[in-house]
């Protein structure tokens, strides 16, 4: 275990595992892996031995809110995809998968380069990232989305994410949005996607955060 309480690390090998607390919503991508690398009521909860290095880095990637990192003995990191993507998942948050920089992140959370789950209902006390708080807000948006956007001359390249002062998510970078179909739905450089939960064009901005007063912090 690290200094930091919410901090754990899971040494093995050839590998070491490390969750952040701050991030994990428990999507359990890693507890039903194949492998048991990770398994719920298990002391230690990590045992990144239990797979061969690559299978272990594969598990520990398969975290959709950079909650899970890495670090490996042999130096190999993670690398960021070919293709910036956003999934709208079905009632809950913005999953984020790319060369990601997210203002104000934390600088010990290292797998927010590469992945992160960030509010879209309102109603997170850990904004810009969910907390699970969509469950009892009982958030209702499916996951659609309706734009299809401008096609991107170059998929591939650094997308930045940053939360505007009582206001929407402005993402620029190339980017593809998934709906939660999984459906390649927009393309573009540029938008603004809700993040007080209320904009009646989801998963993009029309402006009802003014009308509503949403307040959260922005970052520089």
């Amino acid at each position: 275990m690290t200094d930091e309480t919410y901090l754990y690390d899971y040494p093995g090998a050839e590998l070491t595992a490390r969750w952040d607390g701050r991030l994990c919503i428990h999507v359990s991508e890693c507890t039903r892996a194949h492998g048991a690398v990770f398994k719920s009521g298990r002391s230690p909860w990590g045992e990144p031995d239990r797979a061969s290095v690559e299978d272990a880095a594969a598990i520990v990637e398969r975290c959709p809110t950079g909650a899970l990192t890495y670090v490996r003995a042999d130096g190999i990191s993670e690398r960021p995809p070919t293709t910036n993507t956003v999934a709208i998942s079905n009632k809950g948050p913005l999953y984020f998968h790319g060369d990601l920089t997210i203002a104000g992140a934390p600088a010990d959370a290292p797998g927010l380069k590469t992945r992160a789950a960030l509010c879209r209902c309102g109603q997170s006390n850990n904004k810009p990232f969910c907390d699970n708080a969509h469950e009892g807000a009982e958030f209702r948006d499916r996951g659609a989305v309706g734009e299809r956007g401008e096609p991107l001359a170059e998929a591939q390249g650094a997308l930045s994410v940053r939360p505007l002062p009582d206001g929407p998510l402005l993402v620029t970078g190339p980017l593809t949005i998934l709906s939660s179909s999984g459906r390649p739905a927009w393309t573009g450089e540029k938008t603004a996607l809700c993040r007080c939960g209320e904009s009646s064009k989801k998963p993009f901005c029309d402006g009802t955060h003014v009308v509503t007063g949403f307040t959260a912090e922005g970052a520089a």
